[in-house]
């Protein structure tokens, strides 16, 4: 394909993108397509291979292409959003025998996987131990952290909180913790899910959690701090999701009172 004749004052690299972003966008370039090499690039459009690199950087950044280590640079196919919402704890998603993630990863034809990669005695953070109402000072936590992906590809990652003194002796102190996942456990325990608070909002993420999903510069986190109250109205759970910004929505359908 002879390279369209972009405006002179702009940068080669930045020429080059444009062309290959306006390809994609009319499908000369589809979803799934293996971009040419940065040598065949700078031979298409008379560039130097550091500028064809540029150029792919820039595609790069704004989410249109994706590298795949020792296979090349592949046009970034469109993906639809995990959506959670008020319905992901309900009694009827339960009686599948599905997590809501396992749940959701099914409806959209994935393969789900968890891993498990720390179970720790902590101090909480601040957030969490007054949501918790434990001692700040103190170990007076159990955390969980989960890694969650989708077709091999990282999505979230969740960190729950539990309180020391009910989870040490239980199976909540395994990655594997039987039926129903940890809400089976704090139900023998004594604690049946009533009520739920959500605070959500969006941010950068920090280094590390950029490193674990995987993300594009410039792509941000939906952060949901959740807490779980009881029967009684005691809070028994505090759960901190990541969610790739990207991949994710959150729909609630609420009672108005």
């Amino acid at each position: 394909m002879t390279p369209s004749t972009p405006p002179s004052n702009q940068p080669p690299s930045r020429r080059i993108a444009d062309d290959l972003r306006r390809q994609i966008e009319t499908g000369d370039l589809p979803s799934g397509a293996k971009l040419p090499s940065e040598r065949a690039l700078a031979d298409q459009y008379g560039s130097a291979r550091n500028t064809a690199r540029e150029a792919v950087r820039l595609l790069a950044e704004q989410g249109l292409v994706t590298a795949k280590h020792g296979k090349g640079v592949f046009v970034r196919e469109p993906q639809r959003l995990f959506r959670f919402g008020s319905d992901r704890y309900s009694i009827k998603n339960r009686e599948t025998g599905l997590t809501p993630f396992r749940l959701e990863a099914k409806r959209q034809g994935k393969v789900p996987k968890i891993e498990v990669p720390s179970i720790t005695r902590e101090q909480p953070p601040a957030d969490v131990a007054t949501r918790l109402e434990v001692p700040e000072d103190e170990e007076s936590v159990i955390h969980r952290e989960n890694h969650y992906f989708a077709d091999d590809e990282p999505v979230q990652i969740v960190s729950t909180y539990l309180r020391w003194d009910e989870a040490h002796r239980t199976l909540l102190m395994q990655a594997k913790t039987g039926k129903d996942g940890i809400y089976g456990r704090l139900e023998e325990l004594g604690h049946v899910m009533t009520r739920v608070r959500d605070e959500i909002s969006a941010r950068m993420p920090t280094p590390a959690e950029a490193s674990i999903l995987e993300l594009l510069p410039g792509v941000p986190v939906l952060e949901v701090l959740h807490t779980s109250l009881d029967q009684n109205g005691t809070p028994f759970e505090v759960s901190r999701y990541v969610h790739r910004a990207d991949q994710t929505g959150l729909l609630y359908e609420l009672a108005v009172e």
